[in-house]
C-alpha cells in the first residue's frame, strides 16, 4: 500500500495491471518532457496536473541517457505526485494516478 494523494491509502498496482496500463499508453504521445535541468518544481508541477487530467501519462527524458539517474528521477516523481510508474521503454517513463473521484476515472483497472 502506498499513500494516496487525499491521504487514503492506494492498492500498489499489480503487474497484469501495469501491463494494461502500458497498453493503454502504447499509441499516448509524452505530455512532459524532461531537458537538462533535470526535475524541477515546474516538472513536478507539470506531471502532477497532466496527471489529475489524464490519470494515465508518458514522460520522456531529452538528455538523461544514464539508466541510474533516469530511476532516481522517477522514484522522486512517484513519491511528489503520489503516482506509480507502470513502465519504462528507452526514454520514455509511464506513470499512473487513479483519479480519487470515481466519477471522472477514465481508466477502468481490471480486477482480473
Amino acid at each position: 500500500m502506498m499513500p494516496g494523494r487525499d491521504g487514503g491509502n492506494v492498492e500498489e498496482l499489480k503487474g497484469f495491471q501495469k501491463k494494461y496500463l502500458r497498453g493503454i499508453a502504447h499509441g499516448m504521445k509524452p505530455v512532459v518532457l524532461i531537458g537538462q535541468s533535470g526535475l524541477t518544481s515546474g516538472v513536478i508541477a507539470a506531471v502532477d496536473e497532466a496527471l489529475e487530467t489524464h490519470e494515465l501519462i508518458k514522460i520522456k527524458f531529452n538528455d538523461f541517457k544514464e539508466k541510474a539517474r533516469k530511476e532516481e528521477i522517477n522514484g522522486a516523481i512517484e513519491t511528489a505526485t503520489a503516482s506509480e510508474m507502470v513502465g519504462m521503454i528507452g526514454h520514455m517513463a509511464i506513470f499512473y494516478r487513479m483519479n480519487p473521484d470515481p466519477e471522472k476515472r477514465k481508466i477502468i483497472l481490471p480486477k482480473r
